[in-house]
């Protein structure tokens, strides 16, 4: 396990200058949070704002009893519809959940206010994700409005493969119906399809 100190957070945070890790070090906390830990309600005021120092966290919007993926917060990465909630006051619109052991920097609100007028830097670590994100955001809704959902389960599996950095994706039929908005004996057939088409190889664990 690493050993979080001003040196470190200077090598992961490079963007930020050393007057900001100063007083981020001093004022925030680092907190590893296990795999399916829920770090943000929907309805719940954000009191703190989150930068992923290693792991992943997985963003969702939550409706009608169904879960929808937005998009993953990644190592070295924040989340900007937390970012403005809390500029704004606001209630999160959103849920957030751990998707492996993740170790996160969480800023607390108040400073984070503090900090959007003290250090050019800090908004623009922000604005750089914001447009990340809000391009994620719009190739998910180009998917599910133009795409097939057999084109959108091979593209979620690769995009699963990319982000854990490993050749196989370790996932079930139920995350990805619950992930891509739709049921999962829907998501069973076409598994089933893409695997006779060869595009994918199903191995079981036991």
């Amino acid at each position: 396990m690493i050993e979080w100190d001003k040196t470190s957070l200077r090598q992961k945070l490079k963007l930020f200058s050393d007057e900001l890790i100063d007083e981020i070090y001093a004022k925030s906390k680092i907190i590893d949070v296990p795999a399916g830990t829920q770090i943000l309600r929907l309805g719940q005021y954000v009191k703190v704002l989150p930068i992923v120092l290693s792991g992943r966290v997985k963003v969702f919007a939550y409706g009608d009893e169904k879960e929808f993926l937005l998009y993953y917060i990644r190592e070295n990465e924040s989340c900007i519809m937390s970012f403005s909630a809390l500029l704004n006051n606001e209630v999160s619109k959103i849920c957030a959940i751990a998707e492996d052991t993740t170790t996160i920097l969480t800023l607390p609100g108040e400073d984070v206010l503090k900090w959007t007028k003290k250090f050019p830097e800090f908004n623009h670590f922000y604005l750089k994700y914001y447009q990340h994100k809000y391009d994620d955001l719009l190739e998910t809704l180009r998917q599910v409005v133009f795409e097939k959902l057999d084109t959108r389960i091979l593209k979620y599996l690769i995009e699963r493969s990319k982000i854990s950095g490993k050749e196989g994706v370790r996932v079930t039929h139920k995350e990805i119906s619950t992930d891509l908005g739709t049921s999962r004996e829907v998501v069973t057939r076409i598994i089933k399809k893409l695997e006779t088409e060869q595009y994918i190889k199903i191995e079981k664990i036991l």
